[in-house]
């Protein structure tokens, strides 16, 4: 069956040190994830790296020797898109449309949304992590066909 995307990307943010199952699933079809901050462990890491490629940014909570490689902010090309990832939006300090972003990817609020802005596609996966407060545990995909991007929010059990 011919897939209806050029790329399916898997976006997972504030894991906490947790990784379930249900994402592992989730994720087996993905051309590579974005972590996009809050690993906890890099236990996280080494799991999300046996499924694809990972690009992941460094949270608040992710401090010692083995997050010290782990960059604040991160760039990644996908076909002709292009993507920012940090871990907290409210950090943002450039212009995406000037420079020629597609999609900004953060966490830390862990609070799910998918939204666009002048152009720009704005996405948080909300947590993967332990169930904290009232917010739903999620992760998210992109879909990048030609010059198509899309995005959706998965709630795991």
């Amino acid at each position: 069956m011919k897939r209806k995307y050029d790329h399916k990307i898997g976006i997972i943010s504030d894991t906490h040190g947790l990784i379930r199952q249900s994402v592992v699933k989730s994720f087996k079809d993905v051309d590579l994830i974005v972590h996009a901050g809050d690993v906890g462990k890099p236990e996280v890491l080494e799991t999300l790296q046996g499924i694809a490629r990972v690009y992941p940014v460094r949270g608040n909570v992710d401090g010692g020797k083995w997050s010290e490689n782990i960059p604040f902010t991160e760039f990644v090309q996908v076909g002709k898109k292009h993507l920012y990832v940090l871990h907290d939006l409210n950090t943002l300090d450039l212009d995406p449309v000037a420079a020629g972003f597609n999609a900004v990817i953060s966490g830390h609020s862990h609070i799910p949304k998918i939204e666009e802005r002048n152009g720009v596609l704005f996405l948080n996966p909300g947590s993967a992590g332990p169930r904290r407060f009232k917010y739903p545990v999620s992760i998210a995909f992109l879909y990048i066909k030609g010059a198509s991007i899309d995005a959706e929010i998965v709630e795991l059990e």
